[in-house]
């Protein structure tokens, strides 16, 4: 069972997306915030497998609670949830540690298939929606620590990363590539660090930026 806590400063949102999640039997919801200030609070607390968060919301951002958490080594896997296609604050999310985003019209099965694969370390940010966020905020420096010029991948390597680009976790490219999870571990290992990078969200947008995918 996959423990998800939803924030939200829309109620009827948060009783709606609850109420779509109930009708899976492999997810529970087990907390709600109304607002970014008690989802810092609250989420320390309950330790949730999975955040849903909304970025617009009064008071404390979905942003602040991004950067927050992150700070303190506090934040979950997280799933950005917006009304608006809006891709300055998608990639504002995922540079502050989302695994990725959906919008809050989202089906059933891709909600519940998107928590999974976040739940299991994989992300959601998919090289189309990547391609499209680098282009659209060309002006828009990609700020996160990361070296220039990254040192040159293997062959394996780059094959993982284009998994890792596809939102695939550690065990589903084991599964993949007929390897073991461990050796799919140390080659992501070796990614984040010829790319200078400190996570697979960003490795992710470094290869689509320097064009290695």
């Amino acid at each position: 069972m996959i423990r998800v806590m939803l924030v939200d400063d829309q109620n009827l949102v948060r009783k709606g997306v609850r109420s779509l999640l109930e009708l899976s039997e492999e997810i529970e919801v087990v907390a709600e915030a109304p607002d970014g200030a008690e989802a810092i609070r609250t989420i320390p607390e309950i330790q949730p497998d999975v955040v849903l968060l909304d970025m617009r919301m009064p008071g404390k951002s979905g942003l602040d609670v991004l950067q927050e958490l992150s700070a303190d080594s506090n934040l979950p896997p997280t799933i950005i949830l917006t009304t608006f296609d809006d891709d300055e604050i998608v990639l504002a999310g995922i540079k502050a540690g989302a695994k990725g985003y959906l919008l809050k019209d989202v089906s059933l099965e891709e909600l519940v298939g998107t928590i999974k694969t976040v739940a299991d370390g994989g992300s959601m940010v998919k090289p189309a929606v990547t391609q499209r966020l680098l282009k659209g905020l060309q002006g828009l420096k990609t700020d996160f620590s990361s070296l220039d010029r990254p040192d040159p991948l293997t062959d394996r390597e780059t094959e993982i990363l284009r998994l890792m680009a596809g939102g695939y976790s550690n065990k589903e490219i084991a599964n993949s590539l007929g390897v073991a999870e461990g050796t799919v571990k140390n080659h992501v290992s070796n990614i984040l660090s010829k790319m200078g990078v400190r996570d697979r969200t960003r490795a992710v947008l470094k290869a689509f930026e320097m064009e290695l995918l």
